[in-house]
């Protein structure tokens, strides 16, 4: 202490733990409470503090210098008191900024930032982080202290740094996988419920799982359970249409049901021959996110766009929620879309061509990611499918990248147009996909939210700004989000644990009228006209079976 007393370099790392604080209440994509900015600012005092005590450390290293005295004085003055008024500012400002992200996603504005309490808990985080550096100094510092009686002090000193990192690693590890069993855990028992605790199998004949099915129904899981049982049927389809409609097929295969996923893929394409998936106009290829669930919001508007004439199969790849799955089960989900795609493909591409139905594939989340892996488009090349519609394309998926990159010059990072738009386009909450004219033999449509940080995140945002924050701000983007060295990339990982909070048509949180104006462009369903498409997001926006029943009052 009485070091910290005659010099003036200890009040760097304080100083730039404030700046640090200062610049994590500026805005990102997705809105904040004071909960969660306690806990993002705590870190990231926490990581200012630590840059500012290691470059005490190489000061003091080189030997140079030190102010005390009057100097020292003068030192914490032309450090500190800019600092302060930096984080002042930032403080009065910060409900304005989260306001700001509020009323373009039109939410509820806030009326308090709730400011003494998210200092409260951010110092709390800072003051755990500031105790757990100590704590890891003094397990170094014993560790060398032993060492320095078998050797040389820069040699022990490397030795103990190296021995403190590998048991910091050993115990970090322990911790993750503890909580990732727990995880795996509660996601297999709440949201799968199988064989023992699955309800009675439907008695119909024609539906997956059913009495005549090949797909065992308590190895479905709830997902799958859910999406075969719901979405609309001939007379819901016949209340929007008014035609003799058909009852769509719903084929799904659960984790459960074979060990391999090839088996798992075989299934699914036995299944979907039993039930005349391919005897319809549309069949559509899906991967599930990371749980299994299919978003009723994308599946059941393009079933009733086409009457009902329509098939689509899907395979679980996890139990586990997307991050989890991504980070654990990598490989799962995509290999088994290369065997679901390659399996329905090669039986789909020896029937007749004019007797076979056009063949569409689909993905959502990761689902999307796994599903553009397992579409080898050199292998579709003699014979490719008719389209895909994959929404919220996570950041590492390699063929998203490649697509982004080959966009004209000038398009928009957020909104990229590639060539004339006859074999890729991009839609958003805000952007249809151009409507069914002008395409080529294949078509494929990107959904994505500009405010999306699990399609936008980019890993090397510690020290250099993504592309789409030196472009024109999206109409869900703050523009006073600024880029910040470091912090920037906290706070898109934290928007990225945050992207399902966002109301419906922003972040991650998919809004099912937005699948309509793609689905159109994609399948081009025949005689579908704008009026039909004003309808159909209505009934959407209203509940389909709610709105259906009012249909046929509704229809010109």
């Amino acid at each position: 202490m009485r070091f910290l007393h005659r010099t003036g370099l200890y009040i760097l790392p304080l100083c730039l733990a404030f700046l640090a604080l200062a610049a994590s209440l500026t805005p990102s994509l997705i809105p904040r409470d004071w909960l969660v900015q306690g806990v993002l600012g705590g870190i990231v005092m926490g990581l200012g503090y630590l840059i500012g005590r290691f470059f005490v450390a190489c000061w003091r290293l080189l030997e140079l210098p030190e102010p005390k005295g009057r100097t020292a004085v003068v030192a914490r003055l032309i450090a500190g008191v800019p600092a302060s008024i930096v984080l002042v500012w930032c403080l009065f400002s910060a409900r304005d900024w989260q306001n700001g992200i509020r009323e373009r996603m039109g939410m509820d504005l806030l009326e308090s930032s709730n400011t003494f309490r998210m200092l409260a808990l951010t110092l709390v985080v800072f003051g755990a982080l500031v105790l757990l550096g100590y704590a890891l100094q003094w397990l170094f510092d014993r560790v060398r202290f032993r060492l320095y009686r078998y050797m040389p002090k820069r040699t022990a000193n490397l030795a103990g740094f190296i021995l403190t990192a590998l048991a910091l690693i050993f115990l970090a590890r322990d911790g993750v996988m503890n909580r990732v069993i727990i995880a795996l855990d509660d996601s297999v028992t709440l949201a799968q419920r199988l064989f023992a605790d699955a309800p009675p199998p439907p008695e119909a004949r024609n539906l997956t799982g059913g009495a005549a099915s090949l797909v065992d129904w308590g190895a479905l899981g709830q997902p799958g359970r859910d999406y075969v049982l719901s979405g609309p049927d001939a007379e819901d389809i016949a209340a929007f249409t008014g035609h003799d409609p058909m009852t769509p097929i719903r084929v799904y295969v659960g984790r459960a049901q074979a060990d391999t996923a090839q088996e798992r893929a075989d299934i699914a394409l036995a299944e979907l021959i039993r039930q005349g998936g391919f005897e319809r106009k549309v069949l559509i290829l899906a991967m599930p996110t990371g749980t299994g669930w299919m978003d009723p919001g994308a599946m059941d508007p393009v079933e009733y766009m086409h009457g009902g004439d329509i098939a689509t199969v899907a395979v679980q790849y996890s139990y586990l929620q997307s991050p989890l799955a991504l980070i654990l089960e990598t490989r799962s989900g995509l290999d088994q879309a290369e065997m679901l795609i390659s399996t329905v493909h090669r039986y789909w591409r020896d029937l007749p061509k004019d007797a076979r139905p056009r063949l569409y594939i689909h993905g959502l989340s990761l689902g999307a990611w796994s599903s553009m892996h397992g579409t080898d488009l050199f292998v579709l090349l003699d014979d490719p499918i008719d389209g895909a519609l994959w929404a919220g394309p996570p950041f590492p998926s390699v063929r998203w990248q490649n697509v982004v990159a080959s966009r004209n010059p000038y398009s928009p990072y957020v909104a990229p147009v590639l060539g004339d738009g006859r074999l890729v386009r991009f839609a958003s909450h805000y952007e249809d996909a151009g409507g069914p004219d002008g395409w080529g033999n294949m078509r494929i449509v990107y959904l994505q939210y500009a405010s999306d940080p699990i399609v936008f995140f980019t890993t090397s945002a510690a020290f250099r700004a993504p592309q789409w924050m030196n472009e024109p701000r999206a109409p869900d983007v703050s523009p006073q989000m600024r880029f910040i060295p470091l912090v920037t990339q906290l706070q898109l990982v934290v928007d990225m644990l945050l992207a399902n909070t966002a109301p419906e048509g922003h972040g991650h949180a998919y809004y099912g009228p937005d699948y309509i104006s793609p689905w159109v462009a994609v399948t081009a369903p025949e005689g579908w006209t704008a009026q039909d498409t004003a309808r159909l997001i209505a009934i959407c926006d209203s509940g389909f079976k709610e709105g259906c029943d009012n249909a046929a009052i509704e229809r010109p």
